[in-house]
């Protein structure tokens, strides 16, 4: 069975997040993809999955105007 990168207890991760909120686990060694950024970087597995179960909530779509806070004229 070939190696996976992705689920390698013995790896080093970082968690990525993207312009819409959404995270990803990426193995540390690999290129952060165009559109992404780095939230957390070169940790174990089990650390990175913890920061990941800490971030989830419920999608949403941060370009929906009810999302939006209203600016007020002071």
């Amino acid at each position: 069975m070939p190696h996976d990168p992705f689920n390698d207890p013995a790896g080093r991760y970082r968690v990525l997040v993207n312009d819409l909120g959404e995270h990803s686990l990426w193995p540390s060694f690999a290129a952060v993809p165009a559109g992404w950024s780095t939230e957390l970087d070169d940790a174990d597995r089990a650390t990175c999955l913890a920061h990941l179960n800490r971030q989830q909530t419920t999608p949403t779509d941060p370009t929906d105007p009810s999302r939006r806070v209203e600016q007020r004229n002071v």
